[in-house]
């Protein structure tokens, strides 16, 4: 007969732990390795630029229309300290 052993269930981690991209450059930019982030970063602006040259100004407009809430949110919590 074998013996059927269960894994003990895993830590409750936080939303964003679970995403495997964001995860990922989470662990890197803990241990000190930005391998990953700068290659996300290369990726992001080729797309951008991809975009740029597909749908003129008006993807580079709606790309700043979507940096407006991270923007917002960004210099709030800068102000706040946290």
């Amino acid at each position: 007969m074998s013996t059927l052993t269960l894994n003990p269930p895993a830590a409750r981690r936080r939303w964003y732990a679970r995403l495997p991209l964001i995860s990922r450059i989470g662990r890197e930019l803990a241990t000190g390795e930005t391998e990953t982030v700068l290659s996300f970063l290369v990726i992001l602006l080729t797309i951008l630029v991809l975009a740029i040259r597909t749908w003129g100004l008006v993807a580079l407009g709606l790309t700043a229309v979507a940096a407006v809430p991270v923007v917002f949110v960004l210099l709030i919590w800068l102000t706040v300290g946290k």
